[in-house]
């Protein structure tokens, strides 16, 4: 079982790929929105990959973040998670997003565990 207070932290460069520019958030070029919601993701989800069981993944489902500086091209940023609430397979992570001049973003982040294969079955029954 999973339990509260797995940390994860992945990081990445602003890019003219991953500016607001290029990703249609906006016109500048800054890291976007979509970049550090889509960092957000990725952290929490890996932080918490080898802790589920055969077959289980986890998607997510809610996310209540500010991004409260902007970061220019060729900084880099990292984001820092933790899991702070189990409900069952529901899970809760606090985020917080930086660069190397200081915070950029923060808030909480929602994810579920699923079965992988039953998750693609009901997706893809969509299409039928």
């Amino acid at each position: 079982m999973i339990e509260t207070g797995i940390k994860g932290r992945q990081e990445t460069i602003v890019t003219e790929e991953n500016s607001a520019k290029a990703v249609g958030s906006g016109t500048l070029l800054v890291f976007a929105t979509p970049a550090m919601i889509a960092l957000i993701e990725e952290t929490a989800w890996k932080s918490v990959a080898s802790s589920l069981g055969e077959g289980e993944g986890t998607v997510g489902t809610k996310l209540d973040v500010a991004h409260i500086s902007a970061t220019p091209v060729g900084m880099k940023v990292w984001c820092e998670t933790e899991l702070t609430e189990v409900d069952r397979r529901r899970l809760v992570f606090t985020v917080a997003v930086y660069d190397e001049k200081g915070k950029i973003g923060e808030g909480t982040h929602e994810r579920f565990i699923i079965s992988n294969e039953k998750f693609m079955e009901k997706a893809n029954a969509k299409k039928a």
